[in-house]
């Protein structure tokens, strides 16, 4: 009898602090990415980012961003899955618990397996929008246009 990966994935979107369900669900080396490899920089604004390993350190990732924002909605539209491996696209609603700003963002999951368990997680959406929820005040300056000025945002 096979096992439905995308009912897996499923179960470990719906128990993301629970350390006890994650193992179950996870191998015990799994990798989780959250939005970058390692970006020092955003992780001063969003202390979870980056790569992570384990069961303990997904948990603790997600009960940070719960710290951090209220989740006020999370859509799936699509489930891809095909052979080891499952795509999910859809949108969320954060709000800052500081600042109080609402942020919906698209996003988008693949996850690798293992047998029946989740070996792998990359997890991504629109960082410059949800890290902007706690913008407090003042300005930036870019120069990405190479025959344009820059802007201040």
């Amino acid at each position: 009898m096979s096992t439905n990966l995308s009912a897996v994935l499923q179960q470990l979107l719906q128990n993301t602090s629970n350390v006890e369900v994650l193992q179950q669900l996870m191998t015990p080396d799994a990798t989780y990415v959250s939005l970058n490899f390692d970006n020092p920089e955003l992780k001063k604004v969003m202390p979870w980012t980056g790569t992570h390993k384990g069961a303990q350190a997904l948990a603790d990732v997600f009960t940070a961003i719960q710290r951090f924002w209220k989740t006020l909605d999370f859509k799936v539209t699509d489930t891809i899955e095909q052979d080891s491996r499952v795509a999910v696209f859809g949108s969320f609603t954060y709000k800052s618990n500081v600042t109080g700003k609402e942020i919906t963002s698209p996003f988008g999951l693949l996850a690798r397996f293992e047998g029946n368990k989740v070996a792998y997680v990359q997890f991504l959406e629109d960082s410059y929008g949800t890290a902007g929820s706690f913008k407090t005040g003042g300005t930036t300056r870019f120069h990405s246009d190479p025959s344009g000025k820059e802007v201040q945002v």
